[in-house]
């Protein structure tokens, strides 16, 4: 572990595109001047997650979670500011600059880091034994080989080997300076319960399937024992961990996802070869549940990507009727279901083996069906011909099925579908699957409301924190509103100019937002109370300091899109036809021009100090920045064509002394109200508190008259 430095992180933040980043996660779709996607951060299925390419960030409206690049990776992978950082140099080919941590900052790496890397450290192991060691080509290679993987998908999927030794891996890590602890945490090792509880490696004699996050960090491993001994598990699998979720990862997701993207559509098979052999045929949008049911985080970690599934079934048919459950927690998070059957005898292993691409793409084009058709045959199929009761119990069960979908124009075209497939009376079937959403309704409403669905909690998170400051009775919830929207200002455009004044040596110098608002605080001795936003205004100065040594260069970019619009209108110009005309078309130009570089450093400026909150360490900074930044709303070009409604940044003039000047009136009214409770309670005190209550109004009212309010009542 290193620390990196500055200029490393400034050439990082700079190259990081928020569009390019987001879209390793998240299918995403152009609207307007933004993009849309379902939210990587919680379970939806109408999309909420917005990102904006000019501001560089990204935010769900209705989690509330978000950011730059770098808070966006520090959010969904759970990583740190460095690591957050090292992701993005990754995936931009940046070569770091750094410097190596000393042995005590070492020390406080946190658990997660420590597990990540020896997860990584070990896959590395497992790649070097089955490559370079007698043993690992001798086992290891000698069973890929006869599985019939070539050395392109070994190497693809990072497939390795476990040497037979009981403390291969453990001896390695722990000369590499891994403890015990972070060996037993990650699964890679466990404690004998002989030997004086000495550790043991997990994984020893098997060959290795790396699971890799969707960001391609190694989070578990997957061991298959060579030996016939029945005694010995077949499989070994990474237990759950600090780094991994069984119920959130998806096997071959990272190697799937681009493809995914691309053909609109996952096939979701069983086992790691099953993926493996897909993907070495040539179908690489595969991916697979790993042996585990599957899950309401798998199915949203699909959903980012594509809202199409294919599920492959092999004949068994216990095996399938176990699996329909599945179906309907897919149906449930609105995805549009396939579903094949492989010829009798075959799993998708097998199948990919013995056939060409060719010949697989026709046979999906063939055999895929849609889930109702899937289900009736299967269920009917296990019925005597003359069974009603049965009969009566797969219509229950389809119904049931079609309940859960969320869109009712699909819903009920299913019950249409179902009631020809099963012969029976349309309605019958749309009373059942009626029935069943009510129950299912009335179900998630007498849910504990700490069970209730994330998504509502979460989108109403901010609005409980306000109204639980606001009857907390302290100053800091008392002012947090006029607060909030100062320091909203300051994050949003306090690089850019709010008036000009007059120096020390009487010329005319710009002054910005920050500058102005803490010249106002600074005045009237004042501070912000509420301790989330003051460390928001620390930042917004800190970043003014580093924009100073930014902004010549910014200038420079600036005055040369004010040449090239100089330039480009130069024939304009010309064609203007009298001298009066030409002199008044080129005064209309350069005033337009002059425009347009104001407008090119305003923006530049605007983006510099969004990237700087937004990568900030702090996430109260990065959270609350990235609300500030953000528009829910913008208005529509067709109805505001032919009109000019001025921006926020055209009436920054007027909106910066208004909120300092809010602020300071709520200020004086939260004293007034602590005067009024100290007059019921000290009335010995009375004539010296109403004097000092008068002048507090007086005061009010001026600034009442300057904000243009005729009456300002204590709140």
């Amino acid at each position: 572990m290193a620390l990196i430095d500055q200029e490393t992180v400034r050439k990082i933040l700079d190259t990081a595109d928020i569009v390019d980043v987001v879209s390793d996660f998240v299918k995403l779709k152009r609207s307007g001047a933004n993009y849309i996607g379902l939210c990587p951060f919680h379970n939806e299925r109408t999309p909420s997650f917005s990102v904006s390419k000019s501001r560089g960030i990204c935010k769900c409206f209705s989690c509330g979670k978000g950011g730059t690049p770098v808070g966006f990776i520090m959010e969904h992978e759970q990583l740190s500011y460095i690591e957050a950082l090292k992701w993005l140099a990754n995936k931009y080919n940046i070569e770091i600059k750094e410097r190596e941590l000393t042995a005590e900052e070492r020390a406080a790496a946190t658990e997660r880091e420590s597990m990540l890397a020896l997860n990584d450290f070990a896959l590395q192991f497992f790649e070097h034994t089955l490559h370079e060691t007698d043993e690992g080509r001798d086992i290891g290679m000698s069973y890929f080989r006869n599985r019939g993987l070539s050395d392109a998908a070994i190497r693809r999927f990072r497939l390795g080997f476990a040497p037979e030794k009981s403390t291969a891996l453990s001896s390695e890590a722990r000369a590499k300076g891994y403890g015990e602890e972070t060996l037993l945490g990650t699964g890679l090792c466990a404690r004998s319960e002989r030997n004086g509880g000495s550790l043991y490696d997990r994984f020893r004699g098997r060959v290795i399937f790396p699971v890799f996050s969707v960001s391609g960090k190694v989070v578990a491993f997957g061991g298959r024992t060579l030996k016939t001994s029945k005694e010995v598990a077949k499989y070994v699998n990474s237990p759950e961990s600090p780094v991994y979720h069984k119920s959130n990862e998806l096997y071959g997701l990272y190697q799937a996802k681009r493809e995914i993207v691309k053909k609109n559509k996952c096939i979701l098979v069983e086992g790691y070869m099953d993926v493996i052999s897909m993907s070495q045929r040539g179908v690489e949008n595969v991916v697979a549940s790993s042996g585990t049911s599957l899950t309401d985080g798998q199915i949203a970690l699909i959903h980012r990507f594509t809202p199409n599934v294919t599920v492959i079934y092999d004949s068994d048919p216990a095996g399938i009727k176990a699996s329909l459950r599945g179906i309907d927690m897919l149906l449930a998070h609105g995805m549009n279901i396939k579903v094949m059957l492989l010829p009798d005898g075959d799993d998708p292993d097998s199948f990919a083996k013995s056939h060409s691409l060719e010949e697989i793409e026709q046979y999906f084009k063939e055999n895929e069906t849609d889930f109702i058709r899937f289900k009736t045959r299967i269920l009917l199929d296990t019925l005597e011909s003359n069974d009603p009761i049965g009969r009566a119990g797969v219509i229950n069960s389809i119904a049931r099925s079609i309940s859960v979908i969320p869109d009712r124009v699909v819903r009920s075209e299913y019950v249409k579908e179902c009631a020809r497939l099963l012969q029976t009376d349309e309605d019958i079937v749309r009373l059942q699957v009626a029935k069943y959403a009510a129950e299912a309704a009335d179900r998630e409403q007498h849910r504990p409301i700490s069970e209730q669905s994330e998504r509502s909690e979460n989108s109403e998170n901010s609005e409980r924190s306000e109204r639980a400051l606001a009857g907390s009775g302290s100053a800091s919830a008392y002012l947090r509103a006029a607060e909030t929207e100062v320091v909203r200002l300051c994050a949003r455009y306090g690089l850019l100019t709010v008036a000009q004044v007059v120096n020390a040596e009487g010329d005319m110098t710009d002054l910005n937002v920050i500058d102005y608002v803490s010249a106002e605080l600074a005045a009237d001795e004042l501070r912000l109370t509420n301790e989330d936003l003051d460390r928001v205004f620390i930042a917004v100065q800190n970043a003014a300091e580093a924009w100073r040594s930014e902004q010549p260069a910014a200038e420079a970019r600036a005055e040369e899109a004010r040449r090239r619009f100089m330039a480009d209108a130069a024939e304009t110009i010309a064609s203007a036809g009298s001298v009066d005309a030409i002199r008044r078309k080129e005064r209309e130009m350069e005033e337009a021009a002059d425009s347009e570089a104001k407008n090119h450093l305003a923006e530049a400026a605007e983006k510099f100090l969004t990237t700087m909150l937004g990568a900030d360490p702090d996430p109260a900074v990065r959270n609350l920045s990235t609300t500030f930044a953000s528009e829910k709303y913008v208005l529509s070009k067709i109805h505001t064509k032919g009109v000019h409604i001025p921006s926020e940044r055209e009436l920054l003039s007027d909106r910066a002394p208004r909120a300092v000047c809010g602020l300071k009136i709520a200020i004086l009214q939260w004293r007034e109200k602590q005067l009024r409770a100290n007059l019921a309670a000290n009335p010995a005190e009375a004539a010296q508190t109403l004097e000092e209550l008068q002048q507090i109004r007086t005061v009010i009212a001026q600034l009442a008259r300057y904000l243009g309010e005729r009456i300002v009542l204590p709140r």
